[in-house]
């Protein structure tokens, strides 16, 4: 998987808001702990596939966090590498979503395009399954707990994805990781805001 495929696959749409006017400025916040784990397995047809599980506690209340992260039109004006995320298509707690962004595997670069079906469950979990594009297995999900004593969120993210194109298997593992790393990095960085 090459660096910047992964940030494309993000299920979650996120919107940088405008800053407060008329705030004290403040000392940056130090980023988000950030845990991650990254695991290559065969995929159904045999090729490699990787499962994922990321988490990190964000200042954002639940219910800001549920709001940013639902704001699928909005995902590319945060998500490295996507230029542009739209929804197709709303029944009910179900959206269709189409995202189209691009990749680099080693020193080649490529059109990515995704069409994504979320169930969300409110108030705490988002679901997202493949519909079409440019992997052959795509599932992730996103939960949101409370944190004990605190108006921050635990924000959970695991997936298990397999690419449609040749990903070199020595190096595969370790860009995904960094995808990740820097997709998530990026997620909990725009949720560690307490905005209401």
């Amino acid at each position: 998987m090459s660096k910047r495929i992964v940030t494309l696959l993000l299920p979650a749409c996120i919107v940088v808001a405008p800053a407060c006017s008329g705030a004290t400025p403040r000392a940056p916040a130090p980023a988000p702990v950030l845990a991650l784990t990254v695991e290559k397995i065969n995929g159904a047809d045999g090729g490699a596939a990787y499962q994922i599980a990321s988490s990190g506690n964000v200042a954002a209340a639940p219910a800001t966090v549920w709001r940013i992260l639902t704001d699928y039109d909005h995902m590319a004006e945060f998500v490295p590498d996507l230029h542009s995320a739209r929804v197709v298509s709303r029944t009910g707690n179900t959206v269709i979503v189409e995202q189209l962004g691009a990749a680099r595997l080693l020193f080649l670069r490529r059109a990515i395009r995704l069409v994504v079906q979320v169930h969300e469950q409110a108030p705490d979990k988002i679901d997202v399954s493949l519909v079409d594009g440019d992997m052959k297995v795509y599932r992730c999900s996103w939960e949101l707990v409370p944190v004990p004593g605190a108006n921050g969120t635990r924000v959970l993210y695991s997936a298990t994805i397999a690419p449609k194109f040749y990903v070199p298997g020595i190096v595969g593992a370790s860009l995904v990781r960094k995808d990740i790393a820097r997709m998530m990095a990026a997620v909990l960085a725009r949720l560690d805001r307490d905005e209401h």
